[in-house]
C-alpha cells in the first residue's frame, strides 16, 4: 500500500469517525410541515453549533400525522414528532411512548404554533366559493384529506360541524351539513400533500380544504397564481402540538438534544421561521409583524365544541362514528 493511499484511509477513517460522533436526531413530522422543518432545521443546527460547539445532523419523516403516528409506535426510532393534532401525541402517550403529561412539558399545551382550516380554490375563484355553506351546493367538487388518517383532515371535517353548531345548527342538522359536503368528495386524500397532489398535479375537484400554511408551499412549488386563497367567515384554531419520544432518547442517549429543538421552536427565529411558512406563532410580537400574512377571522377552539380531540375522535373519526356514518368509501 502506497503512503498516500494509507493517508487517504486515514483521512476516510477520521471522516467516518466524525460522522458517527454527530448526534442525528429525527423528527417524525406531518406531511405539510415539511418546507418549515427543512428551514427551521438549518437554522437549529447552526444555533446548536454555535452554542455547544458541536455538530448534528437531523432526518424527517413526513406522512399523514395519524401515518407517522402509527409508524413511531410500530418502532420507527424518532426522537421527536411535531405533530398537527393533539390525538397523534395522545396515541403515543397511551402507547407508552411519549410521556403521559407531554402537553405539559413546552409552553402553550406543547405547541408552539398554530393554524386554522381554509379553501384552495383554482385562480380567480371560477365557482365563486366563499363560505362552508357553498361546499355543500349540487356540482362542486371538494378535496379533503381523509380524517382516519390525518389531522389536516380532522381538522377540516370539525370546521364544518363547527362551522353549522356557530350558525346555530343542532347536532343532528350539523351531521346532516358535514354529510352534504362529503357527498361532493371525489377522492380522499391520505395527507396533506396528497390531497394538494389530487387537487393540483391531477386536477381533480373545485376546492381544495387544508392548512393556512399549505399555500405558501404551494405557491413555491407550483408557482404563484394556480390557486387563490379564500377565508371562511368561521374556522377552527389548530395547535400543532409536539412531543419528545421517550422510547428512542432513552435508547439513543438524545434526550438533551431532543428537548433543545423543541424549546428552539419558542425562540424569536424559530418563531419568526413558523411565520415566514405561514403557521401562526405564539409570540404575540411576531405575530403583529406579520399581521399581512394572518388575516383575522371567528376562529372557534375544539374544547369549545367538542369538549377536547379525544373526545372528538371517539365520537367522529373511530370506526363506526359520526364519520362512518356520513362518508362512503367511494
Amino acid at each position: 500500500m502506497t503512503s498516500k493511499l494509507k493517508l487517504a484511509l486515514a483521512s476516510l477513517a477520521l471522516a467516518a469517525g466524525g460522522i458517527a460522533s454527530a448526534q442525528t436526531l429525527l423528527n417524525g413530522s406531518y406531511d405539510v410541515a415539511r418546507e418549515f422543518y427543512k428551514d427551521y432545521n438549518a437554522a437549529f443546527i447552526a444555533h446548536y453549533k454555535k452554542t455547544t460547539g458541536k455538530d448534528i445532523k437531523i432526518d424527517q419523516s413526513h406522512a399523514g400525522s395519524s401515518a407517522v403516528a402509527r409508524s413511531v409506535a410500530d418502532g420507527l426510532d424518532a426522537d421527536v414528532v411535531t405533530m398537527n393534532t393533539s390525538t397523534d401525541v395522545e396515541f403515543l402517550a397511551r402507547a407508552g411512548v411519549v410521556a403521559k403529561d407531554w402537553a405539559k412539558r413546552f409552553p402553550d399545551n406543547a405547541s408552539p404554533t398554530t393554524s386554522t382550516m381554509l379553501f384552495l380554490v383554482r385562480n380567480g375563484n371560477p365557482k365563486h366559493i366563499k363560505d362552508w355553506d357553498d361546499l355543500t351546493k349540487p356540482g362542486i367538487q371538494v378535496v379533503v384529506v381523509n380524517p382516519k388518517t390525518g389531522g389536516n383532515g380532522r381538522y377540516a371535517y370539525l370546521a364544518a360541524w363547527g362551522y353549522a353548531k356557530k350558525k346555530g345548527a343542532s347536532d343532528a342538522q350539523a351531521a346532516e351539513f358535514v354529510g352534504k359536503l362529503y357527498k361532493n368528495v371525489p377522492v380522499l386524500g391520505k395527507g396533506g400533500r396528497d390531497a394538494t397532489t389530487v387537487f393540483l398535479q391531477r386536477n381533480i375537484g373545485d376546492v381544495l380544504i387544508t392548512f393556512e400554511s399549505e399555500v405558501l408551499s404551494v405557491n413555491k412549488e407550483f408557482g404563484e397564481g394556480k390557486v387563490d386563497a379564500v377565508y371562511p367567515s368561521i374556522s377552527i384554531l389548530a395547535e400543532n402540538p409536539v412531543a419528545v419520544v421517550e422510547r428512542t432518547v432513552a435508547k439513543k442517549g438524545t434526550a438533551d438534544l431532543a428537548k433543545a429543538y423543541l424549546n428552539y421552536l419558542y425562540s424569536d427565529e424559530g418563531q419568526e421561521i413558523a411565520a415566514r411558512h405561514a403557521l401562526r406563532p405564539r409570540s404575540q410580537a411576531v405575530l403583529k409583524k406579520y399581521a399581512a400574512t394572518f388575516k383575522p377571522l371567528q376562529l372557534f377552539t375544539v374544547q369549545e365544541l367538542f369538549g377536547s380531540l379525544d373526545e372528538a375522535q371517539k365520537i367522529h373519526f373511530n370506526d363506526g362514528g359520526q364519520f362512518d356514518k356520513l362518508y362512503t368509501v367511494k
